[in-house]
């Protein structure tokens, strides 16, 4: 958008905007925000903002809290919701720097500026779009969320099925009145399940369109009474939601993954990418996956990518070559989901196809059959293999891929380490509901 300070101080200045969200996000991808009266927004454009960081998930011990909240101007947007009220709202997404003034190792943000200018010292600006799917549910008469779906409906039903139409509509209106230019919006294969797809951006603003579609679709939900969540997994035995992200790398304003005289028009560059998210593809699983519910979506049946492959002709690989060629030449990477951290999943997903191009890494012969049809043996005689089972898994994989954890940095691999591996631990030594009924009048 190109907006300046003055930009902003008129802009709230004519819009009678009454507070300002400074708004961040943790370790694990959890939106947070420090509110702040319009009197205080000067300051804060001028980085002279300090916040406890030894509050938030993943940042920093008591000791060392005193941290500083840095506005992106270009981020400036303002909440539709709140303008009728007299009391309109707007919002900066901010980095985290140390109290020296040094950019925050802990900040995602920052962990993903990191991993665009390693991409910008070979020349290259990544382009993602993601396809971020959710699930509206009905609320009980205490109003808590339940499981319960609102329709009936399934791929691109409308109403009178789709009965969840209408709060889609709302979140389309807010999300273009935000400046979001929304591609198409759908129900979704499961009852409930939704998806609204967004313009691709560069990879720093597609992460910031994430997280403020991801508040945007909570706070319309609520306001039709329904309760929606990015939950991979929420119900058993209908299809979980993934947020299929497309990625491109472009130089001197060019696709780089387009050659017209490659085989299939797909550059070679193009191919060492693949070569190179297929080479790490397990160690990052746990971030593009990070829950434990994540791996109940990533299982054979309901169309989910588990099987470590790519294709330029079927869905069932883990990555798919959409059949546009020209400047729309690109790769779909179909396992993450929306339960990730934006900014840490993009940032390790480009690391990885950079040191495809580093260190020309050959894909395997892409897979053009349907590999959910194929038995066990025909995939291992293929060499395909499977993504990690569990999070459990994930994490063991996550510790050997070196280049994961640098992608990452220490503070942010070592905090989410941590906190995944206490959410493993607990899962797995709690006695779950299935066991009671299966086990206890029997052994």
């Amino acid at each position: 958008m190109g907006y300046n300070r003055d930009d902003i101080l008129h802009f709230v200045r004519e819009l009678k905007i009454k507070f300002i969200r400074l708004q961040f996000a943790d370790v694990l991808g959890i939106s947070k925000n420090v509110a702040i009266p319009v009197q205080q927004l000067e300051k804060a454009l001028d980085g002279e903002l300090m916040f406890d960081g030894s509050s938030i998930e993943g940042f920093v011990r008591i000791e060392e809290s005193d941290m500083y909240l840095r506005p992106d101007p270009n981020t400036f947007a303002i909440f539709p919701w709140n303008t009728h009220k007299g009391g309109a709202e707007a919002r900066l997404i901010c980095d985290i720097h140390n109290s020296d003034g040094t950019p925050f190792s802990g900040c995602p943000r920052n962990t993903l500026r990191r991993a665009i200018a390693d991409a910008a010292s070979m020349g290259y600006e990544m382009n993602a779009g993601p396809e971020a799917e959710f699930f509206m549910f009905l609320k009980d008469e205490h109003g808590r969320a339940t499981t319960i779906t609102h329709d009936r409906g399934s791929y691109f039903d409308l109403m009178p099925v789709d009965l969840g139409e209408a709060a889609r509509r709302d979140m389309v209106l807010t999300l273009q009145e935000m400046g979001f230019e929304v591609e198409a919006s759908h129900h979704e294969v499961a009852p409930g399940q939704h998806e609204i797809a967004f313009k691709y951006a560069d990879a720093l603003t597609t992460a910031d369109n994430i997280a403020t579609f991801k508040l945007v679709v909570r706070t319309i939900a609520m306001q039709h009474n329904l309760h929606a969540t990015f939950m991979p997994k929420p119900v058993f035995g209908i299809a979980g939601s993934g947020m299929h992200t497309h990625q491109s790398l472009f130089k001197d304003g060019n696709n780089v993954f387009y050659d017209e005289n490659n085989e299939s028009m797909l550059s070679d560059t193009a191919r060492y990418y693949i070569g190179g998210m297929i080479k790490h593809i397990k160690g990052f699983t746990a971030v593009t996956n990070p829950l434990v519910n994540s791996y109940k979506r990533l299982v054979p049946g309901y169309e989910a990518p588990v099987y470590i492959a790519w294709s330029e002709r079927n869905r069932s690989p883990l990555i798919r070559i959409p059949a546009r060629r020209g400047i729309g030449t690109r790769i779909e990477l179909r396992n993450p989901d929306p339960s990730c951290n934006p900014y840490l999943a993009l940032a390790v997903t480009l690391q990885a196809g950079l040191d495809g191009i580093r260190n020309k890494i050959t894909p395997p012969e892409p897979v053009n059959q349907n590999i959910y049809d194929m038995s066990e043996a025909e995939r291992q005689e293929l060499g395909i293999e499977t993504l990690p089972l569990t999070l459990g898994n994930a994490l063991e994989e996550l510790k050997k891929d070196e280049l994961v954890r640098k992608a990452l940095g220490e503070h942010i691999y070592n905090r989410f380490l941590d906190a995944k591996t206490i959410e493993w631990n607990t899962y797995r030594t709690q006695v779950h509901q299935w066991e009671v009924e299966n086990y206890l009048t029997v052994f």
